[in-house]
């Protein structure tokens, strides 16, 4: 079932989902790593493509992985998707298919992904390029040199600046490049790239997706033509999640809307208390009518994100005290999860930058950066201001 008139509650639930025989709910674990045939006519259809069947899971050809590559291309509005074993995997496949011209990367990225671009990949030969939100009237010198893929989140991380997908995708489609959207942060309930003119979306599946912080995971989506050439590079590269990670993260999927819903909501108030606190400077959350990115946020997503950070007054050691101070916030590295966690992005997503990259990209050493989980907003906010008391005012 995947019927995109539907509503993206009733996919999160239905779509992809396999009719059992024993009369489950839901797509059982294969856990099978190879499938039999009857004979050598009907695997041979299989392999030379045409049958549609199960044969290997390192292949993806396995019932519980269609069931879960069915709902992610559901909740995108996609043609088809593909699962990977992590974010970064998905990314991966997607350079090494259709960025050997050349990738641009705009704005702020996971760390993971800046070293990937800026160290790995031009050890291949494959050029990379980095521009800031700031920098878009640069973009047409790199796509006129002949670079084939632009690539960018939405939030960023962790300054959470808004780019305009539907402006940046109509330049590149200009000159025959392709869009690929890191929507990890905003989520399928709070952003839809595809329908704004992205080529593909990209996912760490570990975050919002998958929601409880005990999967690893990662898919990309987009039309089946340009997902054909990431197939031979997914199979090949061994980047498949295992059955048991699949079932996992269908399971989640179910719940997506109402976790991300009830995360945009805290993470509002949250975002709206900070800013009149006295200890914080400012709050970067696109949902506040303030923030630079709020008119491209409103004009694009359908909410706001349970990703949020603020920057309090004083120094390092200062932000250091509050978040070592806090109770509720487990100070963890990851996000989208059901519980809040706390991470300065100096100590972690940012630090292997120099310094002044972090300056230059706005990344301050007093930033800290929140993931609302689904605690109550009241107890949240009770929990930063607490710690926020553990340090002197200072202007």
């Amino acid at each position: 079932m995947n019927d995109t008139n539907q509503g993206l509650s009733t996919r999160c639930v239905h779509a992809g989902e396999i009719k059992d025989a024993h009369g489950s709910p839901h797509t059982p674990v294969y856990t099978t790593t190879t499938f039999k045939f009857d004979s050598t006519a009907d695997l041979l259809d299989v392999v030379e493509g045409r049958k549609a069947g199960s044969l290997y899971t390192r292949y993806g050809l396995n019932p519980t992985l269609f069931s879960l590559e069915e709902k992610l291309a559901a909740l995108e509005g996609a043609e088809a998707a593909w699962a990977f074993s992590s974010g970064m995997a998905a990314e991966a496949s997607l350079f090494f298919a259709h960025g050997r011209k050349g990738v641009i990367c705009i704005g702020d990225a996971y760390g993971g992904t800046m070293e990937l671009l800026s160290s790995q990949m031009p050890e291949l030969g494959i050029p990379t390029h980095f521009l800031l939100g700031s920098e878009l009237d640069g973009l047409k010198t790199f796509l006129e040199a002949g670079a084939g893929l632009i690539f960018f989140e939405t939030p960023t991380n962790p300054t959470l600046e808004v780019l305009d997908i539907r402006k940046i995708s109509a330049i590149a489609h200009q000159y025959g490049a392709l869009v690929a959207v890191d929507n990890t942060f905003a989520s399928p309930v709070n952003q839809s790239p595809l329908a704004l003119g992205a080529d593909f979306v990209v996912h760490s599946a570990t975050k919002y997706l998958g929601g409880h912080s005990d999967i690893t995971a990662g898919a990309l989506m987009g039309s089946k033509e340009l997902l054909a050439p990431v197939w031979n590079w997914r199979k090949n590269l061994g980047q498949m999640p295992a059955p048991e990670t699949a079932s996992l993260l269908a399971r989640s999927l179910r719940t997506l809307v109402v976790r991300v819903e009830r995360q945009n909501a805290t993470a509002k108030a949250v975002a709206e208390a900070m800013s009149h606190h006295p200890k914080v400077a400012r709050v970067l959350y696109p949902g506040l009518p303030d923030f630079p990115g709020h008119a491209v946020a409103k004009s694009q997503m359908q909410g706001f994100g349970g990703m949020l950070t603020i920057e309090v007054k004083g120094a390092y050691e200062d932000a250091v005290r509050a978040v070592d101070k806090l109770k509720l916030f487990a100070i963890a590295p990851s996000l989208g999860g059901v519980e809040s966690l706390v991470t300065m992005p100096v100590t972690t997503t940012h630090h292997g930058l120099a310094p002044e990259e972090r300056a230059r990209r706005g990344i301050s050493d007093t930033m800290i950066r929140l993931s609302i989980g689904l605690e109550d907003a009241a107890d949240l906010i009770a929990d930063l201001n607490q710690a926020l008391g553990s340090f002197p005012n200072k202007t």
